[in-house]
């Protein structure tokens, strides 16, 4: 298992559809690498469209959460799921966002303890009341959001964001989909 990217089939970006080639290769040119996420559900064309389109639609808005905001909700939820896939990747993303070496890392190994801003605290909070219990989300957690200052479209992303990530950490346990290893090493220096 130690070199698989996954237990279940992974594809190359040639393999793609000629559509998730040219949007999977324009990640792959700006990355240096094609991360295992799309390799991995790259067997199932439809489902990585989807995945895609969703997650462009959460994480590459310009409203609302910030862009290091948003990579802050997947980092947390990650961390709360225990998804190695999704924290050591956005974690990276997150490094390079904030250039703060350290944070992903706090977020990601107790995203509970982690010292944070006011406002970052309040929007990790949030989305570990819907990553860790969401049966237990009440409006007490979108008024503690309010009260931090965060707008009904900023608590909607990062309960969206939130949503997302908690499927797929799930999707990732259940490939053991491993990170590739360029993203250890981003964002650590320089």
């Amino acid at each position: 298992m130690a070199d698989r990217v996954s237990r279940f089939p992974v594809v190359e970006l040639d393999d793609l559809p000629d559509d998730l080639r040219e949007r999977v290769g324009a990640i792959a040119e700006k990355s240096g690498f094609v991360p295992n996420i799309f390799r991995g559900l790259g067997h199932r064309p439809r489902e990585l469209r989807a995945f895609l389109d969703y997650h462009d639609a959460l994480m590459d808005s310009d409203d609302g959460l910030s862009k290091a905001e948003r990579e802050l909700v997947v980092v947390a939820t990650s961390g709360a799921n225990h998804c190695t896939y999704c924290v050591v990747a956005h974690g990276a993303i997150l490094r390079l966002r904030t250039k703060d070496p350290e944070l992903a890392d706090h977020v990601g190994i107790n995203p509970f303890g982690a010292e944070l801003s006011g406002r970052h605290r309040a929007i990790v909070d949030l989305a570990l009341a819907l990553a860790v219990d969401s049966a237990s989300f009440t409006d007490d957690d979108v008024d503690a959001a309010r009260e931090a200052g965060l707008s009904d479209d900023e608590i909607w992303d990062v309960g969206a964001i939130t949503a997302l990530f908690a499927a797929s950490n799930r999707l990732a346990h259940l490939t053991a989909l491993r990170p590739n290893p360029e993203f250890f090493t981003m964002g650590r220096s320089g």
